[in-house]
Parts: structure tokens; sequence; C-alpha cells
């Protein structure tokens, strides 16, 4: 074997270079600010540059944020005739690595959200206040029902006594429950109550996706899976069952989703995507998923918030929190594009079938895009409104939400290929661990380390397949002692780990 050895060790140096591994991550369009309405721009490009933070995690949580705040007030007719209504709520993904200040930027787009949920809670204990009295009196008037009805049943006056039972049972005990926009983690059951405590939808806001996700995985949690698909069309209406709970029927499923999460936990989900385990459109309502590069260059920034820029974008929460516009049966009303911006959308949906039709593409990413003319008649909406225009949807705001159709394209396609592309993801994880791994190496010794993606000898193997496709390794069949031959990888000598080259 030693001869073996020294004759692979003594060829090495006559190889080719290695050729340069290819990104497992296709590129993504740049963020244009311009995408984005003047009231809320300012403040959005002022954080990502104190924060130093990619500009589209705070647009996407900003834009995710205001429609939550919009929920069901105005909802969308995208065609003139047809009865296809399009409720505006979002549900958005930032995603990134730990030290891609996701966190920081959720943070800080949210304030005007706890802001306005503050100012409900003061309301609501004034409310409560005035609540209390009248539930004593409520009591009294029960009370005192009661003791009628016993006295005139004493008399023998079953009539009079039926009569005051069924005047106590027109006292009705008034419910008052606390307004709320934001939820951060609760039961099925639970948000359903709070939906129905606050019919104009409400907005899921975690730090973290990757635990719901990992939950909605879960087969226990199949039927709760079933409820959040339905949250994300806003206008479903959904009935559940529980032993304890009763039946309870929530009228109005509007739920808009924002958090974020680290590319290794939202790969599994993903993964069941492509292979058709979990191909049932969750991941693919994720429509303002984003995954930037991560920034090159880091400086020391220290300057105040843009006074301005905050209460501009402060403003437009508030403006939309206070906006009413319901029908005269109480309905939402519904708002159709202007003739030109009507124009530019057929024009659009007819080049995005004619593609989904194609067979051309993946079915993940035909999924992915026959759910964006929901997202697209949301933005456009969304923009109007912010805007402070009323009754129809320009042509101004429909061309900003087709530009982000195409941007939020290209963060699907990175996000759909990092699953597709895994094995060059290995090959790289592979590269960076080299020093790791001893020299040479085996299948064996790089699935017993149980890195992200390499879990699976399969994947292990696939891996290295493309590290020894592209000259940085150099297989050896090997005799053993006993037993079949052992094939074994060399580092190609201009990239070995240090020790081996000395």
């Amino acid at each position: 074997m030693t001869s073996v050895l020294t004759q692979l060790h003594d060829t090495r140096e006559s190889v080719e270079p290695p050729k340069k591994l290819p990104t497992s991550l296709p590129p993504v369009e740049p963020f244009n600010p311009a995408m984005l309405p003047d009231a809320i721009r300012g403040y959005v490009m002022d954080v990502a540059h104190r924060l130093q933070a990619a500009p589209e995690y705070c647009a996407v949580v900003a834009l995710v944020s205001l429609s939550g705040i919009l929920g069901h007030k105005v909802l969308m007719r995208p065609k003139r005739y047809d009865d296809w209504t399009v409720t505006p709520n979002m549900w958005g993904a930032l995603v990134g690595g730990p030290s891609s200040m996701k966190s920081p930027a959720l943070k800080a787009m949210r304030f005007p959200l706890d802001d306005i949920e503050k100012e409900l809670r003061k309301e609501h204990e004034a409310i409560l206040t005035q609540h209390a009295i009248a539930a004593e009196i409520i009591e009294m008037e029960r009370k005192a029902a009661k003791q009628r009805a016993q006295k005139k049943a004493n008399e023998g006056n079953r009539d009079g006594a039926h009569a005051e039972l069924a005047q106590l049972a027109q006292i009705e005990e008034v419910s008052i429950s606390s307004p709320r926009l934001i939820v951060n983690d609760a039961t099925v059951e639970a948000l359903g109550e709070r939906l129905n405590e606050n019919p104009n939808g409400l907005l899921l806001f975690r730090d973290e996706l990757s635990g719901w996700l990992a939950k909605m995985q879960q087969q226990e949690h199949a039927s709760d899976r079933a409820f959040y698909l339905e949250c994300f069309n806003g206008d479903g209406r959904y009935t559940y069952d529980r032993i304890g709970r009763g039946t309870i029927i929530i009228e109005s499923c509007t739920l808009s989703i924002i958090g974020g999460i680290q590319p290794s936990k939202i790969a599994p989900l993903v993964q069941g995507v492509t292979n058709g385990s979990d191909d049932d459109g969750l991941i693919q309502r994720f429509q303002l998923a984003v995954w930037p590069d991560p920034p090159k260059q880091w400086k020391w920034i220290d300057r105040a918030p843009s006074k301005q820029a905050k209460e501009q974008y402060r403003q437009s929460f508030y403006a939309l929190h206070a906006m009413t516009f319901e029908t005269a049966d109480g309905e939402s009303p519904s708002w159709q594009f202007s003739d030109q911006a009507q124009s530019e959308f057929i024009k659009w949906m007819q080049k995005l079938h004619v593609e989904a039709r194609s067979g051309d593409l993946l079915p993940v990413m035909e999924s992915h895009l026959l759910k964006m003319p929901k997202t697209v008649c949301a933005l456009a909406l969304l923009f109007v409104l912010i805007e402070g225009e009323h009754g129809e949807v320009g042509y101004d705001s429909t061309c900003r939400a087709l530009a982000w159709a195409d941007f939020l394209r290209s963060h699907a396609e990175r996000l759909y290929s990092a699953v597709i592309n895994s094995h060059v993801t290995g090959a790289l994880l592979i590269h960076k661990r080299r020093d790791k791994l001893p020299n040479p190496f085996t299948v064996r010794d790089v699935h017993r380390k149980q890195w992200s993606g390499l879990t699976r000898v399969e994947d292990v193997k696939d891996a290295i397949d493309v590290l020894v496709e592209h000259l940085y390794i150099h297989g050896l069949s090997v005799p053993a002692e006993t037993g079949r031959p052992k094939l074994v990888f060399y580092w190609h000598t201009s990239i070995a780990p240090v020790e081996e080259q000395l």
C-alpha cells in the first residue's frame, strides 16, 4: 500500500489546478428603493444603513406588517366582471445566516405596531372600568329576576315565573376582549378565538420561524397546518371541534406572517416540497421570502435615526389603522385596477400563465408563481393606500407591485435551488472544513461528521462527486487488509490542509 500512496503523492503535482466550484445559490436581483412608496422608503433605507443590513429585510417586514394592519378593510377585484377577490394579507420570511441582522431588522421595523397596541390597551383598560359597573348592574338585574320568578312560582303562577325567566335569558352579559394586532405564539384554538375577537385579522410575528415550521411538519399538527393554509387566503371560514372548548367557528381567517429563519432550518421543508412529500403549498405561500447576499463590508456607523423618515413611517401605520371603508351592508369594499393598470396586469398574467403551462418549470416553482397574482394585487392595493389614494388601484402602484414580482421571483429561485443544488452546497462545506478530515479521507469519514446537508451517505457521495469533477480531490482505490479495496480521496496539493503539505 505504501508504494501505491507514494506513487499517488508523486503524481499529484502534475494534475491540472482545481476549477472554481460553482456557487450553490443563483444570483438575486438587487433591491431598488424605488419599489417602495415615499412614505416608508426613507425609514426602510435609514434602518438598513444604520444596521448595515440588507434593505430587503427591512422592506419586507414593513410591507407584511402594514398588510397585517390593513387586514380585509379593503379587498381587491383583479377582474372587471368576475368575482375573484383578493384579501391583501401577506406572508414573508427573512432567510439568512445568524449574523445577517434579521432580528434587529424585525425589531426596528415593528415599533408602530407596538405603539398602536399600547394605545389600544390603555383604551381597553378605560372601557373595562365602565364594563365592570355595567356587569354589576346586569348581575343585580339577574338576581332580581330570579327572585321575582321564585315568588311567582311559589304562588303557583307558572306562566308568570316562565315570563320572568324568559326576560332573564334576554339579559346578555357583554364580553369585552382586548384588541390585538400581533400574536407571537398561540395554539390554533387560542388563535381562532383571537381572530374572532379581532375580525379584521392578525399578524403572526416570530423572531424565528423555525419552531413554527418544524411544528407544521409534525403529523400530530396536520390539522393545524390545514388551518394556517386556510388563513393565507384571508377570506375563509373555519370550524373546529375540541373537547372542553366545544365548537368554535372562525368567521374570518385572515392572518399575515413574518419572521426570520436560517437556511439550514428551512431546507428540510423545501426538501419536502421538492420531493413531493409536503407539497401542499405551505412554503410557496411565503411569497415575500427574501434571501439576500450577506454584506461584504462593515464599518462603524453611529448616528441618530432620521426623525422625519421615522415619523412618516409611523404615520403610515396609524393612517391604515384608522381607515374604515365598510359599505352600507357592513361588507368590505372591493377596488379594481384603473384602465391603464388593468392592461399592465393582464399582460403580466398572460406571460405568467404561458410560462407556468410550458412544462419547463420545476413543479415547486410553478406552484410558487401561480400564487404570485394574489401577492401582486395585495401589494398594489397596499401601495395605493399608503400613498393616500382611494377608489381604484392606479398604474404607478401596479407597476411597483409588478417590479416586486420580478424581484421576489429571483429570491424564490434561490430558495428552491438551495435544495435542488444541495450537492454543490455539500461540496462547498466539505472544502471549507477540510482541515477537520484526515488526508486521505473516505466517504465514511465525512458521513460520521453529520454536517448539515451531509447526514445521508447519498448526499456525501454526491458532494464528493462535485469535488472530484472540479479537481479538488482525486480518488484512489487502495487494497484493504480484508475484503474489498477501499476508495480514498486526496486533496489537490494546492488546497490540502497545511499539515499535509509540510
